[in-house]
């Protein structure tokens, strides 16, 4: 993720500790610029991520899956030229003859405001677990009365207790493999959560034609580096649907969408997470 742009312009300071979920969502947005251009913005996010994927990339695995995600997000929408001209929306090219747009404009834009939601929701809990001494207890002061959050919580408070276990340096080779196993499942739940209460409402506004296009798209390859090296990582959704996941189609007699959350959600747990599991073990 070295490729993603530096650090925040305005680190966060130690003692810089808002009371509320507002304020921290408020400190979050300040650590990024007032991008017109949602391609570029989409291009900060992504920074973001891996920035605070490095502060503690033993645990935030999330965090390290959102910057790849959100880097794949920008290699779809860079072919259609963001236009920085006409305010914070996506302006699909126009006056090109025989040019045939991918996809609807409202569609890209709901795209876009999918990839700035995830950021809303999510990134700034890890901005204020890790900049206090006893993160978890800060959590549970801002999330504990909060229903929409109980899953990220929970989440978190699993990602704590591996994090514990972790940097115990009596625990026995198997106490460290039930931590990195306590670690992961915190950070699915952080998954799920994103995929299920963020992303499901907007892929479910999607139109038909754009929801097949995002579906023969989504692949991943965490950008690992020549053909061989990659190959091993790569995974992408109908690659994955017709083979492993025919049972399944043939069950529901349905054509399998990754705007549908069953769907999408079956292909993220058997394929994407494993493979990012080997990458990060590989690279550790």
């Amino acid at each position: 993720m070295e490729e993603f742009v530096p650090a925040p312009r305005a680190p966060i300071g130690r003692y810089e500790t808002p009371d509320t979920i507002a304020g921290w969502k408020a400190l979050a947005e300040g650590l990024l610029t007032r991008q017109t251009c949602a391609f570029h913005r989409n291009v900060e996010i992504s920074s973001r991520y891996a920035w605070i994927n490095r502060m503690l990339p033993s645990c935030f695995k999330w965090a390290a899956m959102a910057a790849i995600a959100s880097h794949r997000v920008r290699l779809t929408l860079y072919p259609l030229r963001l236009d920085p001209g006409r305010g914070h929306g996506i302006d699909i090219p126009h006056g090109h003859p025989g040019r045939r747009n991918l996809l609807p404009t409202e569609d890209v834009n709901l795209i876009k405001a999918t990839n700035n939601a995830i950021y809303d929701d999510i990134f700034w809990v890890h901005v204020a677990y890790v900049t206090a001494e006893e993160g978890i207890e800060r959590l549970r002061d801002l999330l504990r009365a909060d229903r929409h959050y109980a899953p990220v919580l929970s989440g978190f408070e699993a990602i704590d207790r591996g994090r514990r276990m972790v940097t115990d340096r009596m625990a026995s080779a198997e106490a460290q493999r039930r931590a990195a196993d306590l670690i992961w499942s915190g950070n699915i739940r952080l998954l799920e959560h994103e995929q299920r209460v963020v992303v499901q409402p907007n892929f479910d506004r999607l139109s038909c034609a754009s929801a097949r296009l995002v579906s023969l798209g989504s692949a991943t390859s965490f950008e690992v580096r020549g053909v061989r090296q990659e190959f091993p990582y790569f995974t992408a959704f109908y690659l994955y649907s017709l083979t492993r996941g025919m049972p399944h189609a043939l069950r529901t007699r349905t054509w399998p969408s990754i705007t549908r959350f069953d769907d999408r959600w079956r292909w993220i747990v058997a394929s994407v997470v494993p493979r990012f599991r080997r990458l990060d073990a590989d690279l550790h």
